[in-house]
């Protein structure tokens, strides 16, 4: 269970970062009311849990501490449901309501969309 814990731990830390490096550099180069940068790391997370999963589908590819490291651990970390639900509440201060509508609809349609693509690309190749 220790080693199951330090694995999950270590990718959230590594996820955590990548987010914190990526969102950031992705929000500099779109200055914007619309959080690109949650939205961008939040769909590519999305979609790297559907290649995981897809993977560890196809059998002896990714074994289970894998497949924790990665998705709880890593994919945990780099995705945030805190920070959009936080980048929502801010919209729908300033009143911008139609990006508050077009950050959740997209963020929610194509994270579903990125996850069943993502596992698609496994099931192809």
């Amino acid at each position: 269970m220790l080693k199951i814990l330090l694995l999950i731990g270590s990718g959230s830390f590594i996820g955590g970062v990548s987010r914190f490096l990526a969102s950031r550099y992705i929000q500099n180069h779109f200055i914007s009311a619309f959080p690109y940068g949650t939205f961008v790391v939040n769909v590519l997370g999305c979609f790297l849990i559907g290649l995981i999963y897809g993977l560890s589908e196809k059998g002896d590819v990714i074994n289970a501490e894998w497949r924790m490291f990665l998705t709880v651990g890593f994919c945990g970390g780099f995705t945030t449901f805190s920070t959009f639900a936080n980048e929502n509440i801010s919209l729908l201060r300033d009143g911008d309501f139609f990006l508050f509508a077009l950050y959740t609809s997209l963020s929610v349609f194509l994270g579903l969309m990125a996850v069943y693509f993502g596992n698609l690309v496994i099931k192809i190749f």
